[in-house]
């Protein structure tokens, strides 16, 4: 029997704005596996480049020129390989700069769905400095704002770059529409994505799908947290 591929879509953009939340909402839908921070992207990149420099030499002699082409494909099916959902939702900031998305065009497919989700960078900011004073650590907002830097300018970056080169591949959320015109956010990404529709349950959001956030060294860096507004602040 022929291999059934899952269908990947991404989610993108930037940090603190609702990745967790929505991952929760969608991942209700037990056609459609949406989990934590994502390794595919830099499995990928690492894979490619790996190939092109320090294997180049032994691929040519051997003549072995579509290998690369096979190695880099087969790693989101590899990586998702323990879920037998069809529709993967694959999470990674760095989806939206477009050296990536030449990646994804490649090896995954031509017409990329990826979602990119947004929030005012001053509340971004503001909730890394909460975030950091609910674990006794210090951010600054120089530090974070820095040019290039990680987690929000380099984020910010690619988000850029997709507003300007935006030929439909790319449904831009903002943080306060998510939170505020829940289910009508979920419908629209559900129509970007081309999947049937599924209710979902927003009174009962639960992450299927936690990160050890130890890892981060941030505790409930990934808590869905909601009030009786509907307020998230992940």
């Amino acid at each position: 029997m022929e291999r059934v591929r899952k269908q990947l879509s991404f989610l993108s953009g930037l940090p603190r704005s609702g990745s967790t939340l929505l991952s929760s909402i969608l991942s209700e839908n037990p056609l459609i596996h949406a989990e934590g921070n994502s390794a595919v992207c830099q499995l990928m990149w690492d894979m490619s480049v790996s190939c092109d420099v320090n294997c180049q030499e032994q691929l040519a002699a051997n003549s072995r020129f579509d290998t690369r082409s096979r190695l880099v494909s087969e790693i989101p099916e590899i990586y998702y390989q323990d879920t037998d959902r069809p529709f993967v939702l694959d999470k990674c900031r760095s989806w939206t700069l477009e050296p990536n998305v030449r990646l994804i065009k490649e090896y995954i497919t031509k017409t990329p769905k990826i979602i990119v989700l947004t929030r005012p960078i001053d509340e971004i900011v503001q909730s890394f400095i909460r975030l950091g004073k609910e674990n006794n650590k210090v951010f600054k907002s120089k530090d974070l704002l820095s040019a290039g830097s990680e987690p929000i300018m380099r984020s910010l970056n690619g988000v850029d770059w997709a507003k300007k080169n935006n030929s439909g591949e790319f449904l831009f959320v903002e943080y306060s529409d998510l939170v505020s015109y829940t289910k009508e956010v979920i419908a629209s990404i559900y129509s970007f994505c081309g999947w049937d529709y599924f209710e979902h349950d927003l009174s009962n959001i639960v992450n299927r799908f936690p990160e050890n956030d130890d890892v981060y060294g941030l505790q409930k860096m990934h808590e869905v947290r909601l009030t009786p507004c509907f307020r998230f602040d992940g």
